[in-house]
């Protein structure tokens, strides 16, 4: 029987997963109060979308745990990130789906706050080998976080990548990086405009 990569692993239980599951029903408001918010505004929308709500309840209390273990590193650097990413969800306004906009800004973030300060569990770590050179690693931390998302670091250089359907394999992509695990071995891009690199795990 052939072996299932831990990528592979992860991929298939981010996509299993009931729809209950992942957007339980809601039975109140948002985190926030609705009282003041400007009619139109996206505010607005997740005040009157029992999904939207549910996720920003949801959120409010990954972001509170997130700031018990930031508490000592960098509050503040969390806070301000956090207030940029506000900023993002609020411009979904200009979306031509605005819902799905919102939805997937708070779902990626939900999931980047649990990955970042080891919220839920590792499900496996790999060192890759890249290129043949020893001194060319990538480590790459797979999170059981929904979508599934890993952290790879690189040197002094740490990228988180969320998954990506693809035909075979999986596929985690970044900002400017992405890693694709397929057949045992992984396909890496590390920086704009970067050559892939061939990766295998360490032995």
């Amino acid at each position: 029987m052939r072996s299932v990569s831990p990528a592979m692993t992860i991929l298939v239980a981010a996509f299993a997963l009931p729809v209950s599951a992942a957007s339980p029903p809601a039975a109140r408001g948002p985190s926030f109060s609705c009282a003041k918010v400007a009619p139109g505004s996206i505010e607005a929308m997740v005040c009157t979308d029992a999904a939207l709500s549910a996720l920003d309840r949801t959120l409010a209390d990954v972001y509170a745990r997130a700031s018990k273990k930031a508490a000592k590193e960098r509050p503040s650097t969390l806070r301000a990130e956090q207030s940029g990413w506000v900023k993002g969800r609020n411009d979904c306004w200009k979306s031509e789906g605005k819902p799905a906009c919102v939805r997937d800004a708070y779902v990626r973030r939900i999931a980047e706050l649990q990955a970042r300060y080891r919220l839920v569990p590792v499900v496996a770590s790999v060192r890759y080998v890249c290129d043949g050179q020893p001194a060319n690693e990538v480590l790459a931390t797979y999170f059981e976080t929904e979508p599934a998302t890993l952290i790879a670091e690189r040197g002094d250089s740490v990228s988180l990548m969320y998954v990506e359907p693809v035909a075979s394999g999986a596929k985690y992509v970044g900002r400017n990086e992405w890693l694709w695990e397929h057949h045992g071995e992984a396909t890496v891009v590390w920086g704009y405009g970067a050559p892939e690199m061939r990766c295998v795990p360490a032995r």
